[in-house]
Order: structure tokens, then C-alpha cells, then sequence
């Protein structure tokens, strides 16, 4: 499917690889409504990108918020392209210094977030896409987002990579099911990437990550993660697939 002339919904799209995603759909013609939390500066991002990008403050969790966004994102034309990359972090150890056990609420918020988010965004947007005429032999493309860290978890990440693990799990299920409505449906699993993040630690712990990637030996760019999910909507035959994109890096345990 072109991406040029499309209406496109990036969630997470105030920041890090959302905003990337969100800068190069548009460069490359399509239309675009960023998701993210009222809180973030969606709104004055949407009004520096230009006249085909809005704003629609929502929490992915949540169904109305969703509904409420999409219904905003459509009036812009049907909504042909989804990358979703909403998530958090949160450090969990099984068993704390003392050997209490691990917060269960803690594990349960981050799950949340970037599982049943996840679930939620897909779910809410398939229905939407359901109805669109066919172009270019899809009505739609949805892009998730994973992590290596659903393949290679390091300690502290339990919460984290137990939820992007059941995102890759989602994938090949969530394009099969789809597949007689012509939704195609993809995941990108980042390795180490240049995201506000990352830019909170200092340069010598950046440049440890970077070097620990094999080639290239440096933090991965929104722009590489933002090309990679604008050609998943345009190769028709990319589906039900996890895709690593970390420079053939495998997380050490720690």
C-alpha cells in the first residue's frame, strides 16, 4: 500500500520512535494523527509538523479514549495504516535484595501498558479498518511494536519482556485473523535506540551501549526505526511478522 495520500494513526507519537514515525509517514504524504497522553506536547507537535498532522490525547488502555481518537483520526479519511509504539519501562527483580517477592503491581502496570494496550489499540483500529475499501490489495497495515527484550530479557526486565513477548506472540495470530478482512499485521522488535530514554543516562554509558551492538556499533535512529515501519505498509507480502531490527545484537544476561 503507498503510503502517500493514506491516513495513518501513530500511537506513543509525541515522542521517541512514535515522533520519528510520525515525521517520516508525513514526508512521505500521508496523513497523520499522533496518540498520546494529555499530558505530553502532542498538541504543539501536531502544529509544528504542519496541516496534515493532529493530535488526539488518549491512554491506549482505555476503550472510550481509543474510540474517542479514532473517531478524531477519521475525519481525515479512513484510517489505512496504524504503528503503534505507546509503551513504558519498569525495573522488577523476582526477589528483592531481602528476598521479598517482586511488586505484583508493578508487573501487572507494565503488562498493561504494552500488552493489553496493545491488544486494545489492535482490536479497536481492526474494527475501523474492516470497512475500508481495498487499496492496493490491503483495507489496512498495522504495525506493533516489541523489543529483543521479548527474546533476550536481561535482569530487572521481567515485566517489560514478559509484555513484548506476548506482543510477538500476538502477531502471527492477530495477521491470520485478520487475513480475510485484508488487515495485514507486523511487528518491529528494536534493539538499543537513541530515544529521551536513552538521552537521560550519560555519554559514557550511551557509547557502552552502543559499541555492545555488532554492526553497526552504535544506538539505532528513529529514522531507521520509522523507515523500517513505512515499508511494512508498503511490501503487501511483509505479514505476520517480528521483525529484529538491532544490528544482530543479543542481549547479555545483565
Amino acid at each position: 500500500m503507498r503510503i502517500e495520500g493514506i491516513n495513518t494513526l501513530v500511537t506513543g507519537g509525541a515522542s521517541g520512535l512514535g515522533l520519528s514515525t510520525a515525521r517520516g509517514l508525513l514526508n512521505n504524504g500521508a496523513k497523520v494523527t499522533l496518540v498520546d497522553l494529555e499530558s505530553s506536547n502532542g498538541v504543539q507537535l501536531a502544529e509544528e509538523l504542519g496541516a496534515n498532522a493532529s493530535f488526539a490525547a488518549a491512554d491506549i488502555t482505555s476503550p472510550d479514549d481509543m474510540a474517542a481518537a479514532l473517531d478524531q483520526a477519521e475525519v481525515q479519511g479512513p484510517i489505512r495504516g496504524l504503528v503503534h509504539c505507546a509503551g513504558r519501562g519498569g525495573p522488577l527483580r523476582l526477589l528483592s535484595r531481602d528476598g521479598q517477592p517482586a511488586d505484583l503491581a508493578t508487573f501487572e502496570a507494565v503488562v498493561r501498558v504494552n500488552l493489553i494496550g496493545s491488544f486494545n489499540v489492535l482490536r479497536l483500529v481492526a474494527a475501523r479498518m474492516a470497512s475500508n475499501d481495498l487499496l492496493d490489495g490491503d483495507r489496512g497495515v498495522c504495525v506493533l511494536t516489541a523489543s529483543v527484550a521479548a527474546f533476550e530479557g536481561q535482569i530487572g526486565q521481567i515485566p517489560y519482556a514478559s509484555s513484548k513477548a506476548g506482543v510477538v506472540g500476538m502477531t502471527i495470530v492477530a495477521a491470520r485473523d485478520l487475513a480475510q478482512r485484508a488487515i495485514r499485521v507486523c511487528t518491529i522488535a528494536p534493539g538499543i535506540f537513541d530515544t529521551p530514554m536513552l538521552a537521560r543516562v550519560s555519554d559514557e554509558v550511551r557509547a557502552g551501549l552502543g559499541s555492545s551492538v555488532p554492526h553497526p556499533s552504535r544506538l539505532g535512529t528513529g529514522d531507521e526505526f520509522a523507515g523500517l515501519a513505512g515499508h511494512i505498509i508498503e511490501n503487501g507480502m511483509l505479514n505476520g511478522e517480528t521483525i529484529r531490527l538491532d544490528g544482530a545484537l543479543r542481549m547479555s544476561p545483565r
